[in-house]
């Protein structure tokens, strides 16, 4: 049942200045993403300390743990989405409802990765180790105990995930930064400490780092959940409505699958990009690692405005304001083409600097400076996609992002690193990524233009 008003911290998305609110929604979360892009770059700066080859199990273990990664995002995105349209329009028995299904969701996740943890963890690993590698035993040995550690005690990341969104769905940004900040503070303070055997600790090295990150979940969780229990006022979260409504489960998954898929397309990229780069040399694996971890003090930002931008969209489209909207996406897309070039300017100018953080050998340095720069290239095009991209999913439309999602990933990257890899010339892959993003800027724009015409947003309509 509808109630006949809605809380003045969720009200202020439909009555505030654009350009303050959404400030004020994303830079929290910007910064927290920055924590979080910090604590995967101190994670994989340890277990580099290690040896290069602890860097290189690490990079293999990422697919699958993306994976798990977006399911968690994933279901949350669906539910702040729903949750901040039935908000919107004042409806909050039925954005409690939502919420409580999102919890449901992660315990059938929960139970997945639990299973894939027990008994799908080696096949996986063997599939991307050579075992005529150098020390092959030892990465393969590394990556299962780290898969296995975050796969089984997943729980704390789906419970941080749902519940950061939960946050931010109603506007609470702030506290979504501290409960992100508290399992990020935590990770990096249990690195050293469980990686090296630190303060009467045993040394545990690359499983070491995996409870880091499964303990630093946890917290976050726990955090999470109480600022929800004892802060957040907009939500209700009621035991009763913890049993499975299989109409609204859909309602999530229909915004929420999109999204994870994606994640998974970009997964399953990663693997076979893994597959093909060890054809070269597990130090092109490492190399690859270390961009893929630093890039995300490039992209974790413009994640962060996503979360601060998706509730505002979401809510004045249950509000029919097109107007806020259009204002909404447009300051989006000016932050993230900012925020981008700043990182193409870092990756291109410091290139050596940033590989030496990972401890780089010679090899590595050589390798990484051409990856770096060419890679570098399509940040000039992804900001604009990636806005684009996730105001289809706060419309409803996540379906055109996985399209789009597809398209750019399978359709042109894949095969264009695959036939660059035939010239057996390393630097020639790196090139695929520019290419492929020229093409998701045109695919995510016109997905974009055709979302305005069909919910009558386009100020054309007005």
């Amino acid at each position: 049942m509808a109630t006949n008003r809605t809380t003045a911290n969720a009200d202020r998305m439909g009555t505030m200045p654009v350009n303050p609110l959404l400030l004020s929604m994303a830079v929290p979360m910007v910064l927290s993403m920055m924590v979080q892009a910090l604590y995967n770059i101190v994670d994989s700066i340890f277990v580099a300390r290690l040896s290069e080859d602890a860097l290189t199990a690490v990079t293999l273990a990422f697919p699958l743990q993306n994976i798990m990664i977006a399911m968690g995002v994933g279901i949350g995105v669906g539910v702040s989405a729903l949750m901040s349209r039935m908000l919107g329009q004042e409806d909050q028995d039925m954005a409690d409802r939502y919420a409580m299904q999102g919890f449901v969701l992660d315990i059938i996740a929960i139970a997945a990765f639990l299973i894939i943890g027990l008994f799908f963890v080696t096949p996986y690993v063997a599939s991307q180790v050579d075992p005529n590698m150098d020390n092959a035993a030892g990465i393969a040995a590394d990556c299962t105990v780290y898969l296995r550690i975050v796969c089984m005690l997943s729980f704390g990341l789906f419970l941080a995930t749902l519940c950061e969104k939960l946050l931010s769905g109603t506007g609470r940004t702030v506290h979504t930064m501290i409960a992100q900040m508290t399992g990020a503070v935590t990770n990096i303070i249990l690195d050293p400490i469980m990686i090296f055997g630190l303060l009467g600790f045993p040394k545990m090295g690359v499983a070491g780092a995996a409870l880091a990150t499964v303990i630093g979940q946890i917290l976050g969780g726990i955090v999470g959940l109480l600022l929800n229990l004892k802060i957040n006022r907009d939500i209700h979260l009621k035991l009763s409505y913890l049993k499975p409504n299989f109409p609204m489960m859909s309602a999530i998954l229909k915004i929420s699958l999109p999204s994870i898929l994606m994640q998974a397309i970009g997964s399953m990229l990663t693997y076979c990009l893994n597959i093909i780069l060890m054809g070269f040399s597990k130090t092109a694996v490492a190399v690859y690692g270390a961009y893929f971890k630093l890039q995300s003090f490039v992209f974790m930002p413009i994640f962060g405005l996503n979360n601060g931008m998706v509730p505002i969209i979401a809510y004045n489209y249950g509000a029919r304001n097109k107007e806020r909207i259009h204002q909404t996406v447009r300051l989006a897309m000016a932050y993230a083409v900012g925020i981008m070039l700043l990182g193409l300017l870092v990756y291109n100018l410091f290139p050596e600097q940033l590989l030496r953080i990972f401890d780089a050998s010679d090899d590595m340095i050589a390798m990484g400076i051409p990856a770096f720069k060419t890679i570098s290239l399509s940040f000039a095009f992804a900001g604009i996609s990636i806005i684009s991209s996730s105001t289809c999913q706060a419309f409803g439309f996540a379906m055109y992002s996985l399209i789009a999602s597809i398209a750019r990933q399978l359709v042109v990257l894949l095969p264009c690193i695959y036939i660059m890899s035939l010239t057996g010339v390393l630097s020639n892959i790196w090139w695929a990524w520019p290419m492929a993003e020229v093409m998701s800027l045109v695919v995510c724009l016109f997905f974009l233009k055709r979302v305005y015409k069909k919910t009558g947003m386009s100020l054309k309509d007005a």
